[in-house]
C-alpha cells in the first residue's frame, strides 16, 4: 500500500490519505487534532508540553459538524470526510445526501472553521460544530463553551468562540436558543469533591423556590451542585466536559415550546411563534476552535481571537474588559442624595457611578432619548442643601475625573404607557399565537370568538404567567382575557376591552389577532417588541448615552431578550447595534451589567453584579453566599467562562465599618478576580469614623491591580478565607503585601510587588 503525503509548511499541516483510508492532522503553536476519514476528530494533544497529552477519549471521537433536522428532531453524523491541503477544505458527506464544504484555516493559536456551502439542505435547520468531547473532568465554561484543567500538572483548556452574530454557543435541539436555567451534577475534583451515592455526573435538578423569586433560585451549596447558564459545555455521565456551538436557519417561519426554566411549575413553557428573519441563516457560520494553557488562555489566545477577528472588544482604562487588571468596582448610590458621590468614587478609583435609587429607567422612544425634557428642565439628582441636577449636568461633573454615570432599564420591556405600548400600541409588538376574528365584534363587545383556540388557553409569557398580562391585540386596541372555551364557537372568556387605557373600537371577521408575549409583573410589565422593534430600542439606549451623558446600564430583565425565541442571536443583535450606535455619537464603550449573562452578551458585557449581600459574598462570616448559594454559583459560572466574578451590591460603608473589613474585601476580589458594586449612602458614608482610612485602602488595592502587580501564586492565597492580608504602597509601581491577623495586627511580608510590563 502506498502513502501520498503533502507537507504544508505553514503551521504545521498535513495530510495523509490512501485507498480506504486518510486522516488529517492540523496544528497550531499549542493545540493539534486529526480528523478521520469519517470527518470525527479522533485526536486532540497539547503541544506545548512532551509528551503530548491526549484530550481526544478513546470511546469518544468527535464529529467535525452534524446538522440537524427539527421538525424529526434527528441529527444526521458524517460517515465520509476528504480534505483539500491546497484549498485547505475538508468535504463531508452525511446519510441524507447533504454534503458540507467547510474551510479549516489553522491560525497561530487556533483553527478557523467556516461552513461554505451545504446542499440537500431543506430539512436541514441548524447545523452544529461538535460536540467536541474531552477527557477534562474540572471546569466547564458552558456560556462561552470552554473544557478546562485547571491543576498544575495538566494545565490546559480547549474551547471555541463564534466568528459571528448567527453563530451560538450550546446544542441545535435547544427550543428558543437559550439553554435552560437549571442545575446539573458535577464535581470539579472527585477526590475532594466526591459525589454522594445517590447522585451521578450529569444529573439535572430543577432551580430552588417557587420560580419567580430569582434569589429562591439558588438552593445547593454543595460544589457539585453546578447552576448552568448555558449548555456550549456539557458533562457526561463520566464527567468529561464536550463543547458545542451551533448555527439555526431564521428565513422562515417556526414555532418553538420555550421556557428559560421549563422544569418549575410557574415556567412551564409556552408555544411561541418565532420572527422570520430574511438573510440569517447558518451559511456562513463561523467558529474559533482552540487548546491552550489554561494559565494563559485568555489574555495569550481568547483575546488573540477577538482582536483579529474583529469580535467586540470593550475596554476600560485603556484594557480590554476581560483582562483581570481591569477589573474594577462601580458605585450604587442609595439615599438620593449626591453631593458627595462623584468625589468618592474619584478617591476610590473606581469609574462608574450606577444611580440605582432612581429607579427604572424604561424604554420609551417618545421622549427621543431626553428622558430629562428636551430642555433638561427636570432635575431628579437632589444634593443635600437643596439644589438638584439633570443627569447631564451631573454627568458633565463626573467626567471632569473620567466617572461614568448610569440608570437601570428594563432592557426591552415595552411599558404602559410608552410610545410603543400604549394607548396606541405598535403594530411591531411581537406575539405567541396569530388567529383570525370569527366573528364582527363593537367597541363594547365582550364575546370574541376566535377561528383556532389552539394554545390561547396558555398565560402570556413563559416566566410566571402573570395573568394580568395575559392579552390579545386587535388593531391598535389591547384587550384582556383569561382562557378560551373548550367547544365551538370558539370564543375568549373573561374579557376586558381597552386594555392599558388603549381605545377600545369595533373589529371586523378575519381581522387578525395577536396574542401577544409579554414579560413578568412587579414592576416590569412590558410587551416584547419584534426584532427590528428591538434594534431601534438598542439604538435609543445609545442615543440616551449620548444625549444626557450616560456611560453605564444595568439591564435588569436582560433575559427578556431571549422572549421573541431567538435567544442569545437576539442578545447579540441587541447589544450590537447598541454599540454600533454608541460609536456613531463617538461614545466610548458603554459599561454594563444586567439580570444574566449569556454567550449573546458576552463579548460586550462588562461585570456581573447582579444581586447583592449575603446572598453574593458574606465579608463578616467570609463565605461566598450565606443566605443562599446565590454567591457559590454565580462564581463558578463567571469563574469558569473567562468572565468576571460579581459580588453584588455589597459592603455599605456605615458607622461601623472597619479598614479590616475591606482589606478582606479587596483581597478576594483581587484573587477571585471578581468586581462588585460598592453601596453608598452620603449620610451612612458620613457617618464612619474610618471612612477616609477606607477610601485609601480600597484605592490601594486597586491600583496594584491595575497595574497587574498580583503573581497567580499570590492570588491563590488571597482567596483563602481564612487568611487576611494588608497592602501597602511604597509608590506608583510597587508595593508590600503582608499578612495580617484578622483585626490587622502581626503583619508579616508575604511579598513585594511591582507594576507589570505593559500595565
Amino acid at each position: 500500500m502506498k502513502f501520498l503525503k503533502t507537507k504544508i509548511l505553514c503551521l504545521g499541516l498535513m495530510a495523509l490519505s490512501a485507498a480506504g483510508y486518510s486522516q488529517t492532522t492540523l496544528k497550531t503553536d499549542y493545540f493539534k487534532i486529526v480528523i478521520d476519514q469519517k470527518g470525527y476528530i479522533t485526536s486532540m494533544q497539547n503541544m506545548t508540553k512532551k509528551p503530548n497529552r491526549e484530550f481526544s477519549p478513546a470511546d469518544k471521537p468527535s464529529p467535525l459538524m452534524v446538522i440537524y433536522n427539527a421538525k424529526k428532531r434527528l441529527y444526521n453524523y458524517p460517515e465520509q470526510a476528504s480534505y483539500s491541503a491546497s484549498d485547505k477544505i475538508m468535504t463531508l458527506r452525511y446519510p441524507n445526501g447533504s454534503t458540507a464544504r467547510i474551510s479549516i484555516l489553522p491560525q497561530a493559536k487556533y483553527f478557523k472553521m467556516k461552513l461554505l456551502s451545504l446542499t440537500n439542505s431543506e430539512e436541514i435547520e441548524a447545523i452544529q460544530w461538535g460536540s467536541y468531547h474531552t477527557n477534562i473532568t474540572n471546569l466547564l465554561g458552558e456560556i462561552i463553551g470552554v473544557s478546562r484543567d485547571t491543576s498544575e500538572s495538566v494545565n490546559y483548556a480547549i474551547g471555541m468562540l463564534a466568528l459571528n452574530d448567527n453563530t451560538l454557543g450550546g446544542t441545535a435541539d435547544i427550543q428558543g436558543d437559550a439553554a435552560p436555567f437549571q442545575y446539573i451534577i458535577h464535581s470539579p475534583d472527585a477526590s475532594r469533591f466526591p459525589l454522594p451515592n445517590n447522585l451521578h455526573e450529569g444529573q439535572v435538578f430543577t432551580l430552588g423556590g417557587n420560580g419567580i423569586s430569582d434569589v429562591a433560585f439558588y438552593a445547593h451549596k454543595e460544589p457539585y451542585y453546578r447552576i448552568m447558564y448555558g449548555n456550549a459545555a456539557e458533562v457526561d455521565k463520566n464527567g468529561r466536559i464536550s463543547i458545542s456551538y451551533q448555527s439555526r436557519d431564521r428565513r422562515s417561519p417556526r414555532e418553538v415550546y420555550y421556557s428559560l426554566i421549563p422544569n418549575m411549575p410557574s415556567n412551564k413553557p409556552n408555544h411561541l411563534q418565532v420572527q422570520p428573519i430574511s438573510g440569517v441563516d447558518f451559511i456562513g457560520s463561523t467558529v474559533a476552535f482552540w487548546g491552550s494553557p489554561d494559565s494563559t488562555a485568555l489574555m495569550d489566545v481568547v483575546q488573540d481571537i477577538v482582536r483579529k477577528e474583529g469580535l467586540p472588544y470593550p475596554t476600560v482604562n485603556g484594557k480590554w474588559v476581560k483582562d483581570p487588571a481591569a477589573y474594577v468596582p462601580d458605585i450604587l448610590t442609595e439615599g438620593g442624595h449626591y453631593d458627595n458621590m462623584i468625589n468618592y468614587t474619584d478617591r476610590l478609583g473606581f469609574k462608574a457611578i450606577s444611580l440605582y435609587d432612581q429607579g427604572f429607567l424604561r424604554p420609551d422612544r417618545g421622549n427621543e432619548g431626553y428622558i430629562d425634557g428636551k430642555n433638561f428642565e427636570h432635575k431628579p439628582l437632589k444634593f443635600s442643601k437643596g439644589n438638584a441636577l439633570s443627569h447631564k449636568e451631573y454627568a458633565a461633573l463626573a467626567a471632569k475625573h473620567n466617572i461614568v454615570i448610569g440608570r437601570t432599564p428594563i432592557t426591552n420591556s415595552l411599558a404602559p404607557g410608552t410610545k410603543d405600548a400604549s394607548p396606541v400600541p405598535s403594530d411591531s409588538i411581537w406575539y405567541q399565537q396569530k388567529r383570525l376574528l370569527a366573528k364582527d365584534i363593537s367597541s363594547t363587545d365582550t364575546l370574541i370568538y376566535v377561528d383556532d383556540p389552539t394554545h390561547l388557553e396558555e398565560i402570556g409569557s413563559w416566566e410566571g404567567h402573570v395573568k394580568s398580562l395575559n392579552m390579545i391585540k386587535i388593531g391598535k386596541e389591547l384587550i384582556h382575557y383569561l382562557g378560551v372555551s373548550d367547544t365551538k364557537p370558539y370564543r375568549l372568556l373573561n374579557v376586558k376591552r381597552g386594555y392599558w387605557k388603549t381605545t377600545a373600537s369595533a373589529h371586523q371577521a378575519q381581522d387578525t389577532l395577536y396574542k401577544l408575549q409579554v414579560t413578568i409583573d412587579y414592576g416590569y410589565d412590558g410587551l416584547i417588541p419584534n426584532i427590528q422593534l428591538q434594534d431601534k430600542i438598542a439604538e435609543y439606549y445609545a442615543d440616551v448615552c449620548a444625549i444626557n451623558g450616560l456611560g453605564y446600564y444595568d439591564f435588569d430583565g436582560q433575559e427578556f431578550l431571549f422572549n421573541n425565541g431567538h435567544g442569545y442571536y437576539s442578545a447579540k443583535r441587541f447589544f450590537r447595534k447598541m454599540f454600533e450606535r454608541a460609536k456613531q455619537h463617538g461614545l466610548a464603550d458603554i459599561r454594563f451589567t444586567g439580570a444574566t449573562l449569556s454567550e449573546g452578551s458576552w463579548h460586550y458585557q462588562s461585570i456581573w453584579n447582579v444581586g447583592g449581600g449575603k446572598n453574593l459574598y458574606d465579608a463578616q462570616t467570609r463565605e461566598w453566599g450565606s443566605a443562599t448559594s446565590q454567591g457559590k454559583d454565580l462564581r463558578d459560572v463567571c469563574y469558569a467562562n473567562f468572565f468576571p466574578v460579581g459580588m453584588g451590591g455589597n459592603f455599605p460603608i456605615t458607622e461601623k465599618s472597619t479598614v479590616e473589613e475591606y482589606e478582606h474585601i479587596q483581597a478576594m476580589s483581587v484573587g477571585t478576580g471578581s468586581t462588585y458594586s460598592l453601596k453608598l449612602n452620603q449620610q451612612q458614608v458620613e457617618s464612619c469614623l474610618q471612612k477616609d482610612a477606607i477610601f485609601k485602602t480600597i484605592r490601594t488595592w486597586e491600583n496594584a491591580r491595575a497595574a497587574n502587580a498580583f503573581p497567580r501564586w499570590v492570588k491563590k492565597n488571597l482567596v483563602d478565607p481564612s487568611q487576611s492580608f494588608r497592602l501597602e504602597e511604597l509608590d506608583k509601581d510597587h508595593w508590600n503585601i503582608y499578612r495580617v491577623n484578622k483585626d490587622g495586627s502581626g503583619k508579616k511580608l508575604l511579598s513585594k510587588l511591582t507594576r507589570a510590563k505593559g500595565y
